[in-house]
């Protein structure tokens, strides 16, 4: 509204002097918010493309940013009021964000790292700041000067450095596919205790800038508000949310569904902030409530953009905050405050897991991957200035210190497996040692299929392997399940497929498929990449959700992909025809040709000696035909080679390297493998033309 009304008054005052025929000699136009809103976004623009070249998050591209167009920089903006409250909003939308992650089971499945670490190590980073705090009080008082920071300010220093980065983290942890590995389960866990932890913090900080019994007053009176209202909302709020969505969904507008979103986020946000709590808070809870609710998916992509445009903003009016003229002055101030924070939570953080009975490879990777500074640090910290409680000269070191610590993240992930096996001789031999179990339940395999993951779809190929008497071997991350498994005499050892080393300890060179059984496209296209690498001849089977990435998978070298969706759809036609009275062979048949048309591989079968029945001999049939070294053919398009005129279809193209290729406007070249379908007669004339 301010932003609305900031425009119409400047194009009022225009109109007003063109109309009197007038104009100042000095005139200069105002800057008005849509010129403000309009520069940040174009910074936001330029520091997210920088931080995708770079392979940075674009977290620390909307700091960078707000740092050079700031007012202790480049000087094109300053941070005003109404472009502050727009950026608040990305903290609302943050907050509901978490909210929609908070679930009853989810933190039943993670209490141990949530309730032991979490906890243990946002309680033991405040008290350690404020303990620190202490000492230094005492310390200058005894050198007969006085220490510029109260137990307030260091409890707000504290929580902002108890807090790590959940942006950047779960986007490494998931770019190297490690959320579900052991380290990554347990700094999922503190990550939400830390996020948790948050909310209180919110009602807890604007309270310390009063002093004794009005303090303690007004937590009484903030807490006995918060659970009034928090048991109201919960209390029947989760019904009323549900019937609410579900009467708006029946309407069928994406509009009106988006409408009533922003309409439940920022109106539980008022409503809160109406109480003397916080805007954040509102929309925290209103994440809860709808995350118990069958719209909880769609509510999160819906959302998803607002959360990260308005975040962006905040993150930019953060970095406009940074005053880089002190820091020249105190750079070794500067880097003690980041130095000293990362190793201090590295350390409590590694020690914690240990404590609660952590490998030490695990505790050592999980302390590593949480040493940084967080986004709800600089929510803590800025809140804690607007009262008052941290010293302006302090402002420009800490959020410089807190820039660096997770600029510095990425690199620690990076080298986080040579850290840890310096420092930890004990992992190094728990990583051989597993790597041992795998190649010795795989030595005595041959031709065996290699299945990546032992969920529900990798047990059910293992059952079918068995009935034909197939050997295979399953790698899988989930210990229990591989423990039962093992124990049941299953062939499946814990192993991450997506690494080279699990791979040829399993017998890749030896295999004679590899059947990814989970859908997960970033780590199947790995997968293929160490296939395609180590072994290009082996074939590759991977199964999708839908056919969104086929072409990718296929291109990556996927000698066939399995959507799920088609799947179920033929399934569901089947069953359909059969009740609507169609008989049964011809369903079978309806079916049978769906597949064909859909599966190149269905298209025919491989010949074998035992293939040569009359019934057989008029079937299609498949081939796998290898281009010479100097073929005649290198360099032409597939298509005018024209071997569908001789009947037959070319089912796949892969090069001698391994990467399949798109069949259509193909160009071949010497060594392609070419696996084609058609009836014996024609299979034989296309093979003597393609050898030339």
């Amino acid at each position: 509204m301010q932003c609305m009304a900031s425009v119409s008054g400047a194009g009022f005052h225009t109109w007003r002097v063109a109309a009197v025929g007038a104009r100042p000699p000095a005139y200069h136009r105002p800057v008005t918010s849509l010129d403000l809103a309009l520069l940040y976004l174009v910074a936001a623009v330029m520091g997210v493309v920088a931080c995708r070249l770079l392979k940075l998050p674009p977290m620390l591209g909307y700091l960078a940013v707000g740092v050079l167009i700031g007012p202790n920089a480049l000087a094109f903006a300053h941070d005003s009021a109404s472009i502050q409250y727009l950026a608040e909003f990305g903290v609302v939308f943050l907050m509901f964000a978490i909210g929609l992650e908070f679930n009853l089971p989810k933190l039943r499945a993670l209490k141990t790292a949530v309730f032991g670490i979490g906890m243990a190590q946002v309680a033991l980073t405040i008290a350690g700041a404020m303990l620190g705090n202490a000492l230094l009080i005492a310390g200058f008082a005894m050198l007969g000067s006085a220490w510029q920071m109260g137990w307030q300010g260091a409890l707000v220093l504290g929580s902002a450095m108890a807090m790590s980065s959940t942006a950047i983290i779960v986007k490494l942890m998931a770019e190297r596919l490690e959320l579900e590995s052991p380290h990554g389960k347990l700094v999922m866990g503190v990550l939400l205790f830390q996020d948790l932890a948050v909310v209180p913090l919110l009602v807890l900080i604007p309270a310390l800038n009063s002093t004794g019994s009005e303090m303690m007053s007004a937590l009484a009176w903030a807490g006995l508000k918060a659970a009034a209202l928090l048991t109201l909302l919960l209390y029947g709020g989760q019904k009323a949310m549900r019937w609410w969505l579900t009467l708006v969904a029946r309407r069928k507008s994406d509009e009106l569904f988006m409408l009533n979103l922003l309409l439940v986020t920022l109106g539980l946000a008022w409503l809160t902030e109406h109480f003397g709590l916080s805007l954040a808070l509102g929309a925290f809870v209103a994440g809860m409530l709808i995350s118990e609710t069958e719209y909880r998916h769609q509510v999160e992509t819906d959302i998803r953009p607002f959360h990260d445009v308005l975040l962006g903003l905040f993150f930019i009016t953060i970095g406009m905050k940074l005053d880089w003229r002190p820091l020249v002055d105190t750079w070794w101030l500067v880097i003690l405050l980041t130095l000293a924070p990362v190793l201090a939570k590295f350390a409590l953080i590694a020690g914690l897991a240990r404590l609660f009975k952590s490998p030490p490879g695990v505790a050592l990777r999980t302390g590593l991957y949480l040493a940084q500074a967080g986004e709800f640090g600089f929510v803590l910290l800025t809140l804690g200035t607007q009262h008052g409680l941290v010293a302006q000269q302090w402002v420009s070191p800490v959020l410089a210190s807190m820039v660096l610590s997770m600029l510095g993240t990425p690199i620690l992930v990076m080298y986080s497996n040579r850290i840890v096996m310096k420092l930890s001789s004990s992992d190094w031999l728990m990583q051989s040692v597993q790597l041992t179990m795998i190649a010795k339940k795989s030595i005595q395999s041959e031709a065996h299929v290699i299945i990546c993951g032992y969920g529900r779809s990798g047990q059910n190929l293992a059952r079918l392997l068995e009935g034909e008497h197939i050997p295979y071997m399953a790698l899988d991350l989930d210990p229990d399940r591989v423990r039962q498994a093992a124990a049941a005499g299953q062939s499946v050892v814990f192993g991450d497929a997506a690494k080279v080393q699990s791979l040829m300890a399993a017998g890749l060179a030896r295999a004679s498929a590899v059947v990814v059984s989970y859908h997960d496209t970033p780590s199947a296209l790995k997968i293929l990449d160490l296939v395609r690498a180590h072994a290009p001849r082996v074939p590759v089977v991977v199964r999708t959700i839908d056919d969104t990435d086929l072409e990718r998978l296929k291109t990556a070298g996927a000698t066939e992909v399995v959507p799920e969706a088609i799947e179920g759809s033929l399934m569901l036609a089947s069953h359909a025809l059969a009740l609507v009275g169609v008989p049964m062979r011809r369903v079978i048949r309806i079916t049978r040709d769906a597949r064909d048309k859909r599966y190149g591989l269905l298209r025919g079968y491989f010949h074998g000696a035992d293939d040569d029945t009359a019934d057989e001999l008029d079937q299609a049939r498949l081939a796998s035909v290898t281009l010479p070294a100097a073929s005649v053919h290198a360099g032409k398009l597939l298509a005018d080679l024209a071997l569908h005129a001789l009947g037959v279809a070319v089912v796949s193209l892969r090069r001698a390297n391994g990467k399949g290729l798109l069949v259509d406007g193909a160009t071949l070249a010497s060594g392609d493998t070419l696996v084609i379908s058609g009836k014996p007669e024609a299979l034989a004339l296309a093979e003597e033309k393609l050898l030339g």
